[in-house]
């Protein structure tokens, strides 16, 4: 059967799952047309949680960057209720390879059969996850870094996807304040993720080895190129748990150890998860 792109996108649903970190994001910067915007978690407090943050963000954000002032927010913990009639479904699940192909066949069967299947990834081409879908040409990677701080969104074709998918997003995403940028080949981290874990695993093996402490290393990239992310305080406002599920993804790829891992399972032991938690490596966020 010939995909059909979805039609009347301005009067459908959109939505989120996963309403951790980035899913609540996600949804903050998809919800600032005035589309009905639903956050999908097994977890029903946590898709509450999502909505509340939404709500208590969402002024700020269209002050900022414009946007329609009214909104449409549910929290959901039934998929089919979650996906009824939704034009978009971005996934945003922790970084579980097993996880994300059983979620993508179950969009497969549940969501209305022109909706876009996007994966927040950052790790995982879609190709890897699309083995369970009978319409692999319409689920693509539509990678998130941090907004609203961070509006960039890659898009990455799983080989399979439509084109005209990327083209409709490359059309309706400035629309939410976001820019997206479209990766030309596949790539085992996309863009800046490519050049961000070199920086990333260098920074841990420097703390790992007992070369210098996390603040030491914030401190000279702050100063060396005058910016206000440092290595550091970025993981922490990621969650040292993804950060270490990412790593241990390259460095399988790579067929290499990942040495800083037993240095984050410990913090991620004593519950020190980052910004999310009130503590990672660094310990000031009340």
């Amino acid at each position: 059967m010939t995909y059909t792109l979805p039609a009347n996108i301005a009067d459908r649903p959109i939505t989120i799952i996963g309403g951790g970190t980035l899913g609540r994001r996600i949804a903050l910067m998809l919800s600032l047309q005035g589309a009905e915007v639903r956050v999908f978690d097994t977890d029903l407090a946590v898709a509450k949680a999502a909505i509340e943050y939404i709500a208590t963000q969402r002024h700020r954000a269209v002050e900022e960057l414009g946007g329609n002032p009214a909104v449409r927010l549910a929290a959901k913990d039934n998929l089919v209720d979650a996906l009824r009639d939704a034009w978009l479904v971005v996934e945003a699940v922790p970084e579980k390879l097993g996880l994300k192909q059983a979620l993508f066949a179950d969009l497969d069967q549940l969501a209305a059969p022109d909706a876009v299947l996007a994966s927040n990834s950052s790790s995982f081409a879609s190709s890897e996850f699309i083995g369970g879908v009978g319409s692999p040409e319409r689920v693509l990677n539509m990678h998130f870094y941090m907004p609203p701080a961070v509006r960039s969104v890659e898009l990455m074709s799983s080989g399979h996807t439509d084109p005209r998918i990327i083209e409709l997003l490359m059309a309706e995403l400035p629309k939410y304040a976001l820019m997206p940028h479209r990766v030309r080949r596949q790539s085992t981290g996309f863009i800046f993720n490519r050049i961000w874990a070199a920086i990333k695993r260098e920074s841990l093996l420097v703390v790992a080895e007992g070369v210098a402490d996390p603040q030491d290393v914030d401190a000279l990239f702050a100063d060396v190129f005058k910016s206000e992310t440092t290595p550091f305080r970025f993981m922490d406002e990621v969650g040292l748990d993804v950060v270490l599920d990412i790593e241990n993804h390259y460095c399988e790829l790579a067929g290499m150890e990942n040495k800083s891992a037993p240095m984050l399972e410990e913090y991620i032991a004593n519950g020190w998860l980052g910004i999310k938690s009130g503590r990672g490596f660094y310990n000031d966020y009340a």
